[in-house]
Parts: structure tokens; C-alpha cells; sequence
């Protein structure tokens, strides 16, 4: 079931707990929606728990209309996801999150999803990415990792400097890996990896000379919706996996893109992608029950899939380079 899809639910099996809300609910906003005639837009509400992400309010003012049920939207993700949705739907409708419930919800967020850039994290919570920042120095235990994830759903390494120094190690051990293996290996781009190894033949360094700026101090600067391709040491897009988990999200704020839901071509691209969002857990369970007599022709199929989806992103960075 998506989330398109309504459906009424008994009031009585909802649970509020976990609201990103620190002070509650408003009575004076539960009394205004109770008392108007107009019907309650639906809630969405976690499947797995059951909890309402988006819509206390409208459930307490059914209840005190004396409603038995409320129409739902179900989120089928993580509660860390279902969180992160509670958030986003709360600075963009209803009655806004206070700035102390946005600094709070950014700290949780952080801790779920340690890869997550500042600007990724700020077009969440609706703060400042620089406040973002500040929230994640504070935070114990905050992974520093190779890279973030920005908002365009793309990796980017912290240190492009470091990214190379890896490259180059990882050449010298292994100097049958191809291009992409060291890049997604070591987060940097494939062309990037492509400079290290020509550089480690000519007997060269690795490092360009004069250049150490870190990848999470461009993007902390550069302006949002920025998506073009960049050098692994001005913050480069490099083609490391992101999680199960961080697909989802990325997939489900791209739903939202009217220039893809309104279009076929573009309702067609979000359901191929939305394939890709399943958890490894879920392509263990498939690959477990791959019937032996179907194992070589699946496995010729993937991989032809994965030909046309390297050839396709191949496409779609050339397009960005020729728009920018």
C-alpha cells in the first residue's frame, strides 16, 4: 500500500507517542479544527507502529467531534525514516514546529542519519545549515565518516585530499581494480581515480598540489539546489552506495518534485526507482528463493539492468554538465 492510498482507520488503535512536538499539542489549534465544518485532511500514520507521524492535532479534534475513525495515509518505512517524515510534514503545513522542537529533531536526526549532509539535514528541520553544523559538534558520538549524503542524493566525500590518498593506496595494492571499485571504495569520482593512477604511472603523487579544502566546506557554501558534477576535491560526486534507509528518503522527496509527479516519463522513473529502495535485508530474502532452474537467466538479466542503469546515470551527468 502507498501513500497515496486513504483508508479509514478506529481512532482508538492510533498511538501520538514520539511527536517531534517537546510541549504537546496546542488546544487552542485542536479546538479551531474541531469546531470548523469543513472534513479533516488525512493523517499519516506509521504502519509498523502505528504511531501518527503527521496530524496529532487533526486526531485530537476528530476525537472531539466525537469521531470513531480518521482517514490515513500509511508510511511503510524505519521509525528513523517515519521520524524524519513527522519533521518535514510539520515545517511545511499545520501549525509549525517551535525552533526548540526543530534544534531537537535535528539532533535526533543527526544520530539516525549520520550521513546526512548539514544543507540535507537543514531542508528538514527548517533551520540553518550552520545551525545544523553547530548541532552536530555538540553531539556525542556523531560519526565523522568519509562523506555526507547532500540533498540531491548524492555522496561526496569530506576530504577530496584524503580520497586520494586512499585511491593511490588501493592502486598500489590492487593494481587490477577498475576505476569505479577504487572510486567507490575510496569516495571519490571515477575520473578522479582515472588522474590518481595515471599520476602513480608517471611516478607522481597522488594529491594535487595546493589543494585541501575539504568537500563539507563547499557545500556548506555553495548555493541550494546546486547538483552539478565537481572535482573529488571541490566536493565530487563519487558513486558510493547509499543506504537502503537514505534511498527511501531521497526517493520519497523526489515524489513530491511536481516536475516528475505530473509527468508520465516522470511517474514512470520514480516506480523504477522506488524498486531500488527495498533493504538488504529484502534482496537477501529474493536472492534465497531464486529458483536454481532460473538462477542463469536471472542473473544475465541483472546484470544487462545494471548495464542500462550505468549507461542512464552516465547520461543524466552529461545532461547536468550541458545545463549548468
Amino acid at each position: 500500500m502507498d501513500m497515496d492510498t486513504v483508508v479509514e482507520v478506529e481512532i482508538g488503535s492510533l498511538s501520538v507517542a514520539g511527536s517531534p512536538r517537546i510541549s504537546g499539542e496546542d488546544e487552542e489549534h485542536v479546538e479551531m479544527l474541531a469546531v470548523a465544518q469543513a472534513p479533516l485532511p488525512p493523517i499519516i500514520a506509521h504502519r509498523g507502529t502505528m504511531r501518527v507521524i503527521d496530524g496529532v492535532h487533526r486526531l485530537r479534534a476528530a476525537e472531539r467531534r466525537g469521531d470513531d475513525k480518521i482517514a490515513v495515509r500509511f508510511f511503510e518505512g524505519g521509525e528513523a525514516d517515519a521520524f524524519v517524515l513527522a519533521v518535514e510534514s510539520n515545517i511545511s503545513h499545520g501549525l509549525p514546529l517551535s525552533m526548540a522542537d526543530r534544534k531537537s529533531a535535528a539532533e535526533r536526526i543527526i544520530r539516525s542519519h549520520p550521513l546526512w549532509s548539514d544543507r540535507m539535514i537543514a531542508s528538514v528541520t527548517g533551520i540553518a545549515p550552520g545551525t545544523v553544523a553547530e548541532i552536530r559538534r555538540r553531539v556525542s558520538g556523531a560519526a565523522a565518516g568519509r562523506g555526507r549524503i547532500g540533498q540531491d542524493g548524492r555522496f561526496r566525500p569530506l576530504n577530496g585530499a584524503e580520497g586520494r590518498r586512499l585511491a593511490g593506496d588501493l592502486i598500489a595494492e590492487n593494481p587490477g581494480l577498475s576505476l569505479r571499485q577504487i572510486a567507490r571504495a575510496s569516495g571519490i569520482s571515477p575520473e578522479t581515480a582515472r588522474d590518481v593512477r595515471n599520476r602513480l604511472r608517471r611516478g607522481e603523487e597522488p594529491l594535487l598540489k595546493g589543494r585541501g579544502r575539504t568537500a563539507r566546506a563547499h557545500e556548506d557554501r555553495e548555493p541550494a539546489g546546486h547538483t552539478g558534477p565537481r572535482d573529488a576535491d571541490e566536493g565530487a560526486t563519487a558513486p558510493a552506495r547509499i543506504p537502503a534507509q537514505d534511498r527511501t528518503v531521497v526517493v520519497r522527496r523526489l515524489k513530491v518534485d511536481p516536475a516528475l509527479r505530473f509527468s508520465e516519463t516522470g511517474r514512470t522513473l520514480l516506480r523504477l526507482l522506488s524498486i531500488h529502495t527495498i533493504s538488504a535485508e529484502e534482496w537477501d530474502d529474493i536472492m534465497a528463493n531464486i529458483p536454481p532452474h532460473c538462477s542463469g537467466i536471472i542473473a544475465q538479466l541483472a546484470r544487462e539492468c545494471a548495464d542500462i542503469w550505468a549507461d542512464f546515470a552516465q547520461r543524466a551527468e552529461r545532461s547536468v554538465v550541458e545545463t549548468v
